[in-house]
């Protein structure tokens, strides 16, 4: 031995052919900065190949363990540092492994030892270690800095070792032992839901242990899913007695309150909403002026009233960041005392409201606006479907009194409609995309099962209001730039690259030229007026939409690429949104010249904040939507359907049921007895031995095979194909003259994870050693 170890001592009473230690080797590398095993086995002089294997064994198990990192190749290693340790948010795959969320750079990739000491949404500090063979980043997570939720509901399940509370995804890697006494004790039973607390948290050897605090018998299965995901996302759903306290305090507004704002209830206002709308954000108004211009009064509740900067209300508000609405329940971002009350626009009572009054030219141009502070009075509670009856047929018996009895209210419909139309050509002069998808929503019966899945129209009085509003937000976005008020722009950015190209390459499928990069709203626009009344517009505008960037709040403003607008902003929706309440009182403060208000967050605070609030709504709502469809589904295994192919990937077809809209997957092992090779550009499969193509928009028939709960995944198994798209028979037909496709994907068969078992010692307490409960880890599918 060539090497002085200070830990020679030990390492020759533990290994016949001793290598260096674990401590020498990273003072090694804290001189050399980096090297490969072969520099260090040098710099050791190791030249014997049973050491030199063993060099390799150990820098593999530090790796692991988190004290070296390697990159490279051939692999290079590193001490790990402070420098090395990142913070991010755990985000857990159903089947056992996960991520830690960072921002700025990639994510790290965790294989299932690691995730066994958290839980879908904690906070962790973590350090990249390795580069795995699919280029991600492999982690070990140093410590858990914060958990998310320290309260689940699961179900109750019982084996052999004992009483379990099983979690729904994402956390189903993650059991909770329960006591014999605590079930007793609370008289739970095997299958039923509860909510339990967390004892003691997970580690590496042992699972979680809890006590269960609740049993859910008396719910249903969607107020049971409703609940469990508001606590898996972390989304406040109770408000303090202090909350609940300030928003009790108001009463009606007064003659105090009303003073010296601008009264408009001599104006005929009218909200117009959908059939179960509770909270009313909004009313409007239209009148024509001389010369045919235009006058549009949109009135906005004015929840800054009532929210005062850094009140205990504001912070819950700030909080939340906006309402979350899952199937016939919503989880308000005020207290409904506000929401569906003072705040809420209501018919026959007096509103405290924020005005945008602005004045257009006959053919749809702004040619002025005003914000102001004001009190109005809303005449009428409308329908969406009650205004387009009215638009249809005025003597229709479903349009009501209070709008066809009072002339002035139907004075001012007639008005809008007639702007609408104007604003329409307007919309597409700017190419603002008007994509051809489907908005479901879900009808239950009285045991809380699904009764219906059925499609939302969107009539000319939707698309109205919608008009109304983008005006308000466009001229809020340009008060705000012009004043430079602090506030958050609603911003959207171009495609990237990336996406743009896959989209020109599926264009010329219609002889439709689309730039490589930086289309503009224009060639968005023209490959929608393409194929927007081809049978399979849905599943093509689909793709489209996909391939567009999420939105976001920030202080900066960049525009809208969806909306075409160089300038835009939310404004009209202050109930359910944090944003919109923030650009209420910065407006608010600039017209009636009171000092900006003094916030306890910064502007690039909020930006995040209310962006990260309204991914998570949006990711909860999935989840139940698909949570619903899925247990739906359960009850249709072996069941045939009708359905459209909405997507072509290399692993199989997902297709949407043509009368349910549900979707689901046909792997590509039960596609059909063929060689199939996935087409990217084409957006098909291709079968290469007898020539079957699948591709988007085809109309097939399927057999529902399986639901994985866990994974929220539905199988079809493919029955057969009952009608090519017109675009992808004509591509049969020319098949033949075609080349053959570069990137191939042979069928295989969908992967499946066998249930391990490891028969562990039975612990004495509640808790279970990790590996002595068979936990099975399944197999995952799939608004401006």
């Amino acid at each position: 031995m060539s090497w002085n170890d200070p830990n020679a001592k030990l390492e020759a009473q533990n290994y016949e052919n001793p290598i260096p230690s674990r401590l020498l080797i990273l003072q090694t590398l804290a001189k050399l900065t980096e090297a490969t095993q072969p520099q260090l086995a040098a710099s050791f002089g190791i030249d014997d190949p049973e050491q030199f294997d063993a060099l390799g064994n150990r820098l593999k198990a530090m790796v692991r363990d988190g004290q070296i990192n390697r990159h490279g190749k051939p692999y290079k290693y590193a001490p790990v540092t402070q420098k090395d340790v990142v913070s991010g948010t755990i985000s857990a795959h159903a089947k056992g492994f996960g991520f830690v969320v960072l921002e700025d750079m990639p994510d790290l990739f965790l294989h299932e030892k690691q995730m066994r000491w958290v839980f879908h949404g904690d906070t962790v500090n973590a350090i990249g270690t390795s580069t795995d063979n699919r280029g991600r980043t492999e982690g070990i997570i140093v410590e858990v800095t914060e958990r998310q939720q320290n309260q689940f509901i699961g179900t109750l399940q019982k084996d052999d070792e004992g009483y379990s509370v099983i979690l729904a995804s994402p956390n189903n890697h993650q059991p909770i032992t329960v006591t014999d006494e605590n079930v007793q004790a609370v008289g739970a039973k095997q299958g039923q839901p509860v909510k339990v607390d967390i004892i003691d948290w997970p580690n590496q050897h042992e699972f979680a242990t809890g006590k269960i605090v609740d049993v859910m018998d008396d719910d249903n299965d969607r107020e049971v899913i409703i609940e469990t995901t508001l606590l898996n996302y972390d989304i406040p759903h109770e408000f303090s007695a202090k909350v609940l306290a300030q928003a009790n305090s108001y009463q009606e507004p007064s003659a105090k309150e009303t003073k010296g704002r601008t009264d408009i209830r001599h104006l005929p206002m009218v909200t117009i909403d959908g059939e179960d709308a509770r909270d009313f954000d909004d009313a409007v108004y239209a009148e024509k002026r001389s010369g045919g211009n235009y006058r549009v009064v949109v009135a906005i509740a004015d929840v800054s009233h009532y929210v005062t900067p850094n009140s205990a209300l504001d912070h819950e508000a700030y909080e939340r960041g906006t309402s979350v609405y899952f199937p016939h329940h919503v989880v308000p971002m005020l207290p409904e005392v506000l929401s569906n009350g003072l705040c809420s626009l209501n018919p026959n009572v007096d509103r405290l409201c924020m005005v945008a009054d602005i004045k257009l030219s006959r053919a749809g141009n702004i040619t002025g606006y005003e914000f102001y502070p004001a009190v109005m009075h809303s005449q009428a509670r409308l329908t969406y479907n009650q205004v387009n009856a009215y638009f249809d047929n005025p003597k229709d018996d479903s349009v009501p009194e209070s709008l066809t009895g009072n002339k002035d209210v139907k004075k001012s419909i007639d008005t809008l409609h007639q702007l609408y139309e104007v604003l329409i050509k307007k919309r597409e002069q700017r190419h603002a995309m008007e994509f051809e998808t489907v908005e479901t929503y879900i009808k239950f019966n009285e045991e809380g099962g699904i009764d219906a899945i059925v499609p939302r129209t969107r009539g000319d009085s939707h698309k109205l209001i919608e008009e109304c509003m983008l005006l308000a937000n466009t001229c809020a976005a340009n008060f705000a730039l012009k004043h430079e008020l602090p506030v958050l722009y609603r911003n959207h950015d171009k495609p990237d690259s990336e996406k743009t190209m896959r989209i020109h390459e599926y264009a010329k499928n219609f002889g439709i030229s689309f730039p490589e990069e930086s289309p503009t709203q224009e060639d968005y626009q023209r490959l929608i007026e393409a194929t927007k009344d081809r049978p399979d517009a849905v599943s093509i505008h689909s793709m489209l939409l996909r391939s567009m960037m999420q939105a976001n709040y920030s202080p900066e403003n960049i525009g809208h690429f969806g909306l075409a607008y160089d300038e835009y902003s939310h404004f009209t929706s202050p109930i359910r949104r944090y944003p919109d309440l923030m650009l209420h009182r910065a407006i608010k403060a600039k017209v009636t010249g009171k000092k900006q208000p003094d916030m306890d967050f910064s502007l690039e605070e909020a930006g995040t904040q209310t962006s990260d609030t309204e991914r998570r709504a949006e990711k909860a709502s999935r989840f139940v939507e698909s949570w619903l469809k899925c247990h739906y589904m359960k009850d249709h295994v072996g069941e045939e359907f009708n359905g459209v192919i909405t997507t072509v990937t290399n692993f199989g077809l997902f297709v949407t049921l043509t009368d349910l809209f549900i979707d689901g997957l046909v792997h590509i092992s039960n596609v059909g007895q063929d060689y199939f090779v996935y087409d990217e550009k084409q957006q098909q499969l291709i079968g290469q031995d007898n020539g079957n193509l699948f591709g988007l928009g085809d109309q097939v028939r399927i057999k529902v095979a399986a639901v994985n709960m866990d994974l929220l995944q539905i199988d079809f198994e493919l029955i057969e194909k009952l009608q090519a798209s017109a675009m992808n028979q004509t591509k049969k037909d020319n098949k033949k003259a075609r080349s053959k496709p570069r990137s191939t994907a042979p069928r295989k068969k969908a992967n499946s994870t066998s249930k391990a078992t490891n028969t562990g010692a039975k612990k004495t307490s509640s808790t279970k050693r990790r590996g002595s409960r068979s936990n099975s880890n399944k197999g995952g599918s799939k608004k401006s």
